[in-house]
């Protein structure tokens, strides 16, 4: 039982390694002492609940800000988000669980007892990385997936993060396990195979950088990112459009500039319906009006990339879904294009289940009484003025590999997001994982949300200007240049899983050669 409130230690210092606290070594302490704990193991039983006590301590801290969001959340008690972040992070915890079940089963040496007898670091390093990119990329994927806060965010202000470039955010997971494991692996003085690890993760990160191509591309578009600072309890509320609109409209202007510029919203900056689908009159003009009253601060040949929603309706009369949109819109307010936003977060924009949710009382826990409707997937939109354009609503940057449409690759991503309601860690957090996306694809991604962070970030994953959380104002700048299609951008998320699979495939051959060894008659 000590062992197991350890591994719950070990998560609780783990989570450390992220923003906002970006503590990494104590990542790769924690992560060492959990191999430790998992080589310690008698038996699988107890190497499942060493990682699944591991994963309670490292996603309850990680995902403290989900707390956050139910103190915006009249129907349901402030005090119901802290449960919601314990049993969240119960469920999560199997995937670390599974994990090291996998490290103890097929990475550790045990003796027809079934006991361990004797630890080969290295087998046990290999596996539990292999495992790690498998579960991590399961827990990314099942079920809706929950992709938020991977382990290789945390090495993120480290040059091990350029792997990413080649094996993606999973595959740069397995790294950070490599990276602890060394420590495992010199606490046993295994000398040997700590150079040799230690050699080809030197060898990785330098073969990353030295074939990173630079940026290209033509004369670079000068933009606007605006950040009103509205805040979630103020946004909603009953009479606040106005204010709403004044505030985007006064930072949006300014000296007529030389140039045709690009100006970006926040998510759901606009909170009326700049388009509906109901067949009533006034709500038409109403939408018609807002399209015009928007339009009205563009210059001929400047362009507005604007969070908003649609009013969708199945009978033409009665409002029946939305749809969350990022919309183009071009001088007089004509809407050039929108993007539907695809992966929907549960109990935020859909309620699951809802005849059995609501009939007990449980409601989304952003304000509204109509689900929304999912777009088509990541799309690229080809716009005046920027050209090829991707986009990535909010909660949608944090699935790697998901993010462009990689048959119409686009020159940048917009990731307007509404980070109001995710207390002081989810900004900082979000704004990392969009950073791995950059660099993962090699594209630049443009960032505006109300209340912060909001950042321009290049196609290296470096950021070049930001706004601090809660502040008002704005980031005038020009867009960054893409860079060639990476390794990763080619091919996504086969990568990490074939590097898992070659992990994998070490750590057997490593256990085989060792088994024969020991079988040797000049050994017994």
């Amino acid at each position: 039982m000590k062992k197991n409130f350890l591994a719950l230690a070990a998560g609780l210092i783990a989570a450390c390694g992220y923003a906002p606290l970006k503590a990494w070594p104590l990542t790769l302490l924690a992560m060492a002492l959990l191999l430790w704990l998992v080589a310690d193991a008698p038996r699988l039983r107890s190497a499942l609940a060493r990682g699944w006590w591991f994963g309670v301590g490292h996603f309850t801290l990680g995902l403290n800000w989900i707390a956050t969001a139910f103190t915006f959340q009249a129907a349901m008690p402030a005090w119901l988000g802290w449960i919601a972040v314990v049993l969240l992070s119960l469920y999560l915890a199997v995937y670390p669980a599974v994990a090291t079940g996998l490290a103890w089963r097929w990475g550790t040496a045990r003796s027809s007892a079934g006991t361990t007898g004797g630890t080969d670091a290295l087998r046990l390093v290999l596996m539990f990385a292999a495992a790690w990119i498998v579960t991590e990329w399961l827990r990314a994927t099942l079920f809706t997936g929950f992709a938020w806060n991977p382990l290789g965010v945390a090495l993120l202000p480290t040059p091990v993060s350029w792997t990413a470039m080649w094996i993606g955010t999973y595959g740069l997971s397995g790294i950070t396990i490599l990276c602890a494991g060394m420590l495992l692996i010199l606490w046993h003085r295994q000398w040997r195979p700590a150079a040799g690890l230690a050699a080809a993760l030197a060898a990785a990160v330098g073969g990353a950088a030295l074939t990173s191509r630079p940026a290209e591309g033509a004369a670079r578009v000068a933009l606007r990112i605006v950040q009103p600072n509205i805040g979630q309890q103020e946004k909603w509320r009953e009479g606040f459009e106005a204010v709403n609109m004044a505030r985007l409209e006064t930072l949006s202007a300014g000296p007529p500039p030389a140039e045709p510029r690009l100006l970006l919203w926040p998510e759901a900056a606009i909170t009326e319906p700049l388009q509906t689908e109901l067949d009533y009159l006034p709500l038409q003009r109403d939408a018609a009006l807002l399209r015009r009253e928007v339009g009205a601060l563009l210059r001929p040949g400047d362009l507005l990339l604007s969070g908003g929603i649609t009013w969708r309706s199945a009978t033409g009369k009665d409002l029946t879904s939305a749809t969350n949109s990022v919309f183009a819109i071009g001088a007089g307010g004509r809407i050039l294009a929108r993007y539907d936003k695809a992966h929907l977060v549960p109990y935020g924009e859909y309620l699951p289940m809802r005849p059995i949710l609501s009939a007990i009382g449980l409601s989304r826990l952003a304000p509204g009484d109509v689900d929304f409707d999912a777009g088509p997937g990541a799309q690229t939109l080809d716009l005046p003025l920027v050209g090829k354009a991707g986009f990535q609503l909010c909660y949608e940057i944090i699935f790697s590999g998901e993010v462009v449409d990689r048959r119409n690759r686009p020159a940048f991503l917009f990731n307007p997001s509404n980070d109001a309601w995710f207390g002081a860690w989810g900004p900082p957090q979000h704004l990392a994982q969009a950073r791995l996306r950059a660099l993962e694809e090699g594209l630049p991604v443009l960032r505006s949300t109300p209340t912060g962070i909001s950042a321009v970030i290049d196609a290296e994953g470096s950021l070049l200007a930001s706004l601090p959380w809660r502040e008002r104002g704005v980031i005038d700048t020009r867009l960054p240049l893409p860079k060639p299609p990476t390794l990763f951008a080619h091919f996504g998320n086969v990568l990490p899983l074939a590097f898992a699979l070659l992990l994998a495939g070490l750590a057997i051959v490593i256990g085989r050669r060792a088994g024969a060894i020991a079988n040797r008659p000049e050994t017994r």
